[in-house]
């Protein structure tokens, strides 16, 4: 309401709030399971943080699909395998319900706080809920993309 920022205050902004780097992964292996624990889709990227303070963005867009209309797969995001951090709650990032013959594109983002300047590797988990059913990533052998943004605190 009418405050205008110092000097001072505008350079302190300057470093906070923007993208230090970009990595990106493709992955185009159709990949099956009949899991009802998480398992890996092959999909995953590395990424080193510059700063203990930088938030990771991840993105992923993945072509899915479920094998009956009984079952439904789950994707979620880990740090680390799929035995490390899982970065949401259950069910994950995406559900895949309906026709067994309709493809599907499931997406996903998260803001990650790891705290580190250690490398850290962000794997893509798929699990179905039902026994007997399958779920399905890269279907038809179609790339699946995670992309990992640090950016400044």
């Amino acid at each position: 309401a009418g405050n205008v920022l110092t000097a001072a205050q505008m350079n302190g902004l300057r470093g906070a709030f923007r993208v230090l780097q970009v990595v990106q992964a493709t992955y185009a292996t159709a990949t099956t399971s009949t899991s009802t624990s998480y398992v890996t889709t092959g999909l995953s990227a590395t990424i080193t943080p510059q700063s203990t303070s930088s938030k990771i963005l991840v993105m992923v867009t993945m072509p899915a699909r479920n094998q009956n209309a009984t079952g439904a797969p789950f994707y979620t995001i880990f740090r680390g395998t799929v035995a490390g951090t899982n970065l949401f709650s259950a069910p994950g990032f995406a559900q895949v319900y309906g026709d067994p013959l309709s493809r599907s594109t499931a997406t996903g983002n998260f803001l990650d706080s790891p705290a580190t300047i250690s490398a850290q590797t962000y794997t893509v988990g798929m699990k179905t809920d039902f026994v007997g059913s399958a779920a399905y990533a890269q279907e038809s052998s179609v790339n699946s993309t995670i992309t990992l943004l640090e950016i400044s605190a």
